[in-house]
């Protein structure tokens, strides 16, 4: 059987993490798994995302408008099931604490980022189209935080090649 060639592409693993209610007594936090993202400006102020149409996150970006990017590192290989593979809602639609037992902090804006990822961007969306299964979101790059420099990207071979994902 012939692969698809767009297989052989290596791309970083994200973790895109988003609130909305802030300040009400309706907060939300989610994280997903991402690795369609990529730079759309030569001078790193936009990035295009795209983000799966059922995942709980994409209701809360669409509500705030703002996110961060986390990259991953090989050591937090545990949340591609976690924040990846379940979903923030559960079976009756009540949010899920994708959060628990995972180490985040909260920027400026309130909104999550995590913590042990080699670092992060904030992000604000400045427009959304549809791009299949996915939604695909133009951000605009707020702040690029880089926490962790010494780790090890986590990139789709990873995954892989550690089973942690079909392909």
């Amino acid at each position: 059987m012939l692969k698809r060639l767009l297989k052989y592409k290596n791309y970083d693993v994200h973790s895109i993490t988003t609130m909305a209610g802030i300040g009400t007594t309706d907060q939300r936090y989610n994280a997903n798994i991402v690795t369609w993202l990529m730079q759309t400006d030569m001078k790193m102020k936009v990035l295009a995302i795209a983000l799966y149409k059922v995942d709980y996150t994409i209701e809360l970006v669409r509500e705030s408008g703002i996110l961060n990017v986390n990259l991953l590192a090989t050591n937090q290989s545990r949340l591609i099931r976690k924040l990846g593979q379940q979903s923030g809602r559960t079976e009756n639609g009540i949010y899920k604490n994708k959060f628990k037992n995972v180490p985040y902090a909260l920027d400026e804006r309130g909104c999550p980022y995590l913590t042990e990822a080699i670092g992060y961007v904030q992000c604000r969306v400045l427009h959304n189209t549809d791009a299949g299964d996915h939604e695909l979101f133009i951000c605009a790059v707020q702040k690029q935080v880089v926490l962790n420099p010494e780790k090890e990207v986590m990139t789709y071979a990873f995954l892989k090649a550690h089973k942690l994902i079909r392909g």
